[in-house]
């Protein structure tokens, strides 16, 4: 069933609800206002005819009659009836002659323990009245159809149904009208979307001007297009750089041992080529742990052993690698705002990763700085880690900051340096891997200052 029919539907369940309780409790209360009104009226007869009676002396039953017979009440077919204690007629009164009530002597009994009972008899309403004065003890009975009461009622019966039936009707009406306006939106954002594919990712939704649920869903949606599309397009530059990256290695041995087997040729010769090979496979080698490590940095982080890592350790154990790789690389510490309690230092991640990134970030400030020295700085507070490496280098230009984070970007002054361009990134989604955060400010020619901020593990 189309949403729009079951909003519209769900409208007019609740509607029929309201209005079912509104008209039933009107005819309730007007049905019992008619019906405590003929009560009232015929008891209030009873009660006078009961006294006419108990004055034989003054009104005799010709005189009774003739009153009963005057009487407008308004009401249909009266027939108004009296019996002794021993349950005799003593009077009897009818619009109809031949209308007489057959009374039960149950009724005459009620009467006289409770003293007044309703009932009906046929189509008529009847009171019994005990009437007990020193001279008599007598129970009249009045009856009568309320034929006034009863049209009225009809009418607003009639009246409520075609209220209640009109009320179901237009709510329909609305509320399909209604709901398909709501459901305007709907159909525009999903004809958007369908016109938006991988290959054409450019395309937004249109959110209007009313900021409304519509626009935010919408913005909503037009922001994960975006993120999308980034990572489209980080994933066609990814395999496109990385594919470059692979081939030329792999094109240069291709050459080489080509060339070689040509004809034949001395051993230094092969040893030559050998030695080059040799230097490109173990380029290409490098290249593919990097990819890999890369690739691990993307992936989820439930698949990572995360565990408590003390994030001092790490740090002091980066100048002895530094050196085992580069001797000329100088790596000094600055711990001075070390925190009292161990657990300020520790954060909850992956050991070798968070090792990885941090070295990639010193590595290149080393590799950039003329003295090939990197500090390090290290500032523990209730709630982050702060790790500051700063180097002398050539600098960052302003306009190239926001994309040294992307896989295989360099920057134009380092071109001449060998690399391949995967450190930063790499360091950027291991960070990101564990919640944390790596901001840039450089100054050409003064150098450059990386501050990676991680959340400490709350235990």
């Amino acid at each position: 069933m189309p949403v729009k029919l079951r909003i519209t539907l769900l409208f007019c369940i609740i509607v029929f609800v309201i209005l079912a309780m509104v008209c039933a409790t009107v005819f309730y209360f007007s049905y019992t206002e008619r019906t405590q009104n003929i009560r009232t009226r015929l008891t209030n007869r009873a009660i006078t005819l009961a006294r006419f009676l108990g004055q034989k002396q003054v009104f005799d039953q010709d005189l009774i009659r003739k009153i009963d017979s005057n009487t407008t009440l308004s009401l249909k077919d009266k027939t108004f009836q009296a019996y002794d204690y021993l349950n005799n007629k003593i009077y009897s009164y009818s619009d109809a002659p031949a209308d007489t009530l057959k009374v039960d002597s149950v009724i005459l009994d009620d009467a006289r323990v409770k003293g007044t009972i309703f009932f009906r008899i046929g189509k008529k309403e009847a009171v019994a009245y005990h009437y007990v004065n020193p001279n008599n003890r007598i129970v009249v009975i009045t009856a009568a159809y309320d034929e006034d009461g009863k049209d009225k009622l009809r009418q607003l019966s009639n009246i409520l149904w075609f209220s209640f039936l009109s009320g179901i009707l237009i709510t329909f009406a609305g509320g399909y009208f209604f709901s398909d306006r709501l459901m305007r939106p709907i159909r525009k954002i999903a004809d958007d979307i369908n016109e938006i594919s991988a290959h054409k990712l450019a395309g937004r939704i249109s959110t209007g001007e009313v900021k409304d649920e519509w626009h935010y869903l919408s913005e909503t949606l037009n922001r994960l297009l975006n993120r999308l599309q980034d990572s489209f397009e980080t994933q066609r530059r990814f395999v496109s750089n990385a594919s470059h990256e692979l081939s030329t290695p792999l094109t240069a041995i291709s050459s080489q041992l080509e060339v070689s087997l040509q004809k034949s040729r001395e051993a230094q010769q092969y040893r030559s080529v050998m030695e080059s090979v040799y230097q490109d496979v173990r380029h290409l080698s490098k290249l593919t742990q990097t990819l890999l490590e890369f690739a691990q940095a993307s992936g989820d982080p439930g698949g990572l052993n995360i565990l408590p890592v003390r994030i001092d350790e790490i740090l002091m154990s980066l100048p002895a690698e530094m050196k085992k790789t580069h001797p000329d690389y100088l790596v000094v510490l600055s711990f001075d705002d070390m925190p009292a309690e161990e657990q300020k230092l520790i954060v909850f991640g992956n050991a070798e990763l968070l090792f990885t990134a941090i070295k990639n970030i010193v590595s290149n400030a080393c590799k950039y700085s003329d003295n090939h020295k990197a500090i390090i700085k290290l500032k523990a507070e209730a709630e982050k880690i702060t790790i500051a490496i700063i180097d002398s280098g050539m600098g960052i230009p302003e306009p190239e900051l926001k994309y040294i984070f992307q896989p295989f970007y360099r920057v134009n002054s380092t071109s001449q340096q060998t690399g391949f361009g995967l450190g930063l990134s790499l360091a950027n989604r291991i960070i990101k891997l564990h919640k944390g955060n790596i901001s840039v400010t450089s100054t050409p020619g003064q150098g450059t200052e990386f501050i990676v901020t991680l959340p400490t593990a709350k235990f």
